[in-house]
C-alpha cells in the first residue's frame, strides 16, 4: 500500500479482505492543512459511506466539487453518518476575537477578523435575536475565540418553518462576491435549488450591509476598518414547509445564522416610510418625538415597526404609545402604550429592527395617528425619512409619551426619525409604491396626504370592486435606481437613500404582506446621464427579483421635465426611449401611463401647466390627484 493510503479507497479489494456490510457505515478523515498568517489552519473533510440523501440526489446542481478546506462530503449530511443538524454543531472558523487577545482568531485565513468589543458596541452580543429586514436571526452564542460560524461546503442544516424566504447571516472572505447553488428541502421530500452568495467582509457594498463594525482585529491589534456583515435572502416555495438546506460548496461563504422568515398572518401594512439616511439630530437626551403618520387601510389590532438602519451603534426606545390625533400634538383621548417582548421599552441594536407587541386598538381606515417614543439618549444621529411633508414634534426633557395634553412638544419636526411603519390586524394585504420625489410627496400640500400613493389609498377606501389593499409609500427624494446617493454607512447629510436595487429587499420583500409593487423611478438617473440602456436594465433587473419573490409588478412611465434646467432634450430624448420600453418591453404584469396622463399635449415634454407644481419636474396637488385617481384599481 502506498504511503498514506485509506484501505478500500482508490484501489480493488484484496483477496481475503473483509467486505463491509450495507448497514456499516465507515467514516472516512482526510486531514487538510492550510497555512495563514494566523498559523496552521486545520480542516477535516468528512466521507460518510451510503450515499447523497435521497432528497437532494434527483438535482444534479446539489452536487459540487469538494473544496480542500473545510468540506464536509454532501453524502454525509449535516454530521458524519448522520442526518441535517443544526447550524451551530457545523462551526468550524472563528470570525470574533478577544480584543485582548486577538492572536486567537483567523476569519479570513491571513490572520484577521471581527472585534468583540466593537460587536458588543453595536449591540451583537452572543445568543442575541437580531431581527433585520424582517428576519429573526440568533448571533452565535460563543465566547470571541471559540468557532462561531460554518464554512459552506455542502453541509445539510436543518432550518424549519413556513415563511417567504430563508434568511442568511453571512460574510465572504474571498475579496470579491462568493458562493454557490445548494439545495432546499421541503417537508413534503421535494426540493429546489438554493443560490446563496456573500458580499466580502472588507470590500462588499456598504449599502446592503446589516452592520459595520470600526475596526479590523489583527494579531498586530486593531487596525481601523469596515469589517462587514450582510444578510441574504432565499426566495422560498409558497405555501411548503422547510425542513433542511444544504450549504452551497464555497468555503470562503461563512454562515453564522439561517432562518425561516416567517411573516405573521393576519396582518396589513398601513402606512410605512423608508429610511433615506442617517444624519446628525439633536442631540436628543430625555426627549419625546411625537411623530404624526397617515394610515390607509385601518383594523382592530396595530403594531409599529421602528427601524436603527445605518447605524453603528444601538438606540434605545423607553416607552412608545399610539393614539388618534385630534389636532397638532394633541390626540383623541389618552394614548395607549406599546410593549415590546412584554417590556415597556427596547434596544434597537445597530442595522437592526423591533416590532412592538400587537395592541388591541381601532385603527381607523384614512386618518392620522399620534406615535409617541422617548428616547432617553443620548441620540446624535439617527435614520431618517427627510420628507415627510407632514408636521410632527419633539418635547422638552422627560417622557411624554402618555400626555393628552400637547403642551410638552414645543418643537417641530419636518422629518419622521426611526419609525418606518404601522401595520393593522386583518384586511387583504399592502401595495409599495417604490419611487422618488413624486411618490414621496415634494411640492404637495404639506400635511394635506396628497400624495399620489394618498389618493390610489383614498380611492380603496371608497370603493368595494376590488379589496381594500394597503398602500405603503417608499418614495425618497433624491432617489435613484441605479446609484445609491447615501454612502450606505455613517453619519452624512445625503438623505436621498441608496439605490432602489440597494433597497429592494428592505423597502419591499420585508414590508408586511406586500402583494403588488409598484415602480415609478428613473428620471434622476437619467438627469445625472444615465442611459436609457442602463436604466431599462435596472428597471428589468428590479422587476424581474420581485416577480422571483411572488409579486405582482407594475411599472409606470416617467413624467416629462422639459423646462427644468437640468433636462435638456437629450435626457427628454433618453426619458421617451425608456418609456417606450416600459410599455412595450413586456417586464411588467401592466403598465401605469403616468407620463400620458400629466403632459402637455402641445407640448409632450412638458408637464402640463395646471398639474405643474411650478419647478417642471414635480406635479402640484393636482397633478399627484390626476396621477394616483389614473391607476385602474383592478390592476392592483
Amino acid at each position: 500500500m502506498r504511503p498514506g493510503a485509506v484501505p478500500g479507497i482508490g484501489r480493488p479489494r484484496a483477496t481475503g479482505e473483509r467486505r463491509e456490510r450495507p448497514e456499516e457505515r465507515v467514516v472516512r478523515v482526510v486531514r487538510v492543512v492550510r497555512r495563514g498568517v494566523g498559523g496552521l489552519v486545520a480542516a477535516l473533510v468528512l466521507t460518510a459511506a451510503g450515499g447523497m440523501p435521497s432528497a437532494a440526489a434527483d438535482d444534479p446542481r446539489a452536487a459540487g466539487p469538494a473544496s480542500a478546506v473545510g468540506v464536509r462530503d454532501p453524502g454525509a449530511g449535516g454530521a458524519a453518518g448522520g442526518g441535517p443538524v443544526p447550524l451551530e454543531r457545523l462551526f468550524d472558523n472563528v470570525a470574533v476575537g478577544d480584543d485582548a487577545r486577538p492572536g486567537a482568531a483567523d476569519f479570513d485565513g491571513a490572520g484577521a477578523s471581527l472585534s468583540a468589543r466593537d460587536l458588543a458596541a453595536a449591540g451583537w452580543t452572543p445568543g442575541r435575536v437580531l431581527t433585520v429586514d424582517g428576519a429573526r436571526l440568533t448571533w452565535p452564542r460563543r465566547a470571541p475565540g471559540e468557532p462561531d460560524n460554518a464554512r459552506a461546503g455542502g453541509q445539510w442544516v436543518r432550518v424549519t418553518g413556513r415563511g417567504d424566504a430563508l434568511a442568511f447571516l453571512v460574510a465572504g472572505t474571498a475579496g470579491h462576491l462568493t458562493g454557490g447553488t445548494g439545495t432546499v428541502r421541503y417537508t413534503d421530500g421535494s426540493t429546489a435549488p438554493c443560490a446563496l452568495t456573500a458580499p466580502d467582509w472588507r470590500t462588499g457594498p456598504l449599502a446592503t450591509k446589516a452592520v459595520a463594525l470600526p475596526h479590523l482585529l489583527t494579531p498586530a491589534g486593531r487596525l481601523a476598518g469596515k469589517p462587514r456583515l450582510y444578510v441574504v435572502t432565499v426566495p422560498l416555495a409558497a405555501g411548503r414547509t422547510v425542513a433542511a438546506v444544504r450549504l452551497p460548496v464555497a468555503p470562503d461563504l461563512h454562515v453564522f445564522a439561517v432562518a425561516v422568515r416567517s411573516p405573521a398572518p393576519g396582518w396589513s401594512g398601513s402606512w410605512a416610510a423608508s429610511t433615506g439616511g442617517y444624519p446628525a439630530v439633536g442631540p436628543w437626551t430625555d426627549r419625546t418625538l411625537r411623530l404624526v403618520v397617515h394610515t390607509s387601510a385601518g383594523g382592530p389590532r396595530v403594531r409599529l415597526r421602528f427601524d436603527n438602519t445605518f447605524a453603528a451603534a444601538p438606540v434605545r426606545i423607553g416607552a412608545a404609545t399610539v393614539a388618534v390625533r385630534a389636532s397638532g400634538a394633541a390626540p383623541r383621548a389618552t394614548p395607549m402604550a406599546l410593549s415590546f417582548g412584554g417590556a415597556a421599552g427596547v434596544e434597537i441594536p445597530a442595522g437592526a429592527q423591533a416590532v412592538s407587541d400587537p395592541l388591541r386598538f381601532s385603527v381607523p381606515a384614512g386618518s392620522d395617528l399620534l406615535v409617541s417614543f422617548h428616547l432617553p439618549g443620548p441620540v446624535t444621529a439617527a435614520p431618517v425619512h427627510r420628507l415627510a411633508q407632514q408636521r410632527s414634534y419633539l418635547s422638552g426633557p422627560g417622557d411624554h409619551t402618555a400626555d393628552v395634553s400637547p403642551a410638552a412638544y414645543g418643537t417641530t419636526l419636518t422629518s419622521w426619525p426611526l419609525l418606518t411603519g404601522v401595520d393593522v390586524g386583518g384586511g387583504p394585504g399592502s401595495v409599495v409604491a417604490l419611487g422618488d420625489s413624486i411618490t414621496d410627496g415634494d411640492r404637495s400640500t404639506p400635511g394635506a396626504n396628497r400624495r399620489w400613493p394618498d389618493v390610489l389609498a383614498a380611492r380603496l377606501l371608497g370603493q368595494s370592486a376590488v379589496p381594500r389593499y394597503g398602500v405603503l409609500d417608499h418614495g425618497v427624494s433624491g432617489n435613484r435606481v441605479l446609484t445609491d446617493r447615501y454612502p450606505g454607512d455613517g453619519v452624512a447629510a445625503d438623505q436621498a437613500g441608496v439605490s432602489a436595487l440597494h433597497r429592494l429587499e428592505r423597502d419591499v420583500f420585508a414590508q408586511t404582506a406586500v402583494r403588488t409593487l409598484v415602480v415609478f423611478e428613473g428620471v434622476n438617473d437619467l438627469m445625472d446621464g444615465t442611459s436609457a440602456a442602463r436604466l431599462t436594465e435596472g428597471l428589468r433587473t428590479l422587476a424581474d427579483r420581485a416577480h422571483r419573490r411572488g409579486l405582482r409588478v407594475l411599472g409606470a412611465t416617467i413624467l416629462p421635465c422639459g423646462g427644468h434646467t437640468r433636462c435638456p432634450a437629450a435626457v427628454d430624448a433618453e426619458r421617451i426611449a425608456v418609456n417606450a420600453w416600459i410599455r412595450a418591453g413586456g417586464a411588467f404584469d401592466a403598465v401605469l401611463d403616468f407620463d400620458a396622463v400629466v403632459r402637455d399635449p402641445a407640448h409632450p415634454e412638458r408637464i402640463l401647466a395646471a398639474y405643474d407644481s411650478g419647478d417642471h419636474l414635480h406635479p402640484g396637488d393636482a397633478g399627484l390627484a390626476a396621477l394616483g385617481g389614473s391607476v385602474d384599481l383592478r390592476l392592483l
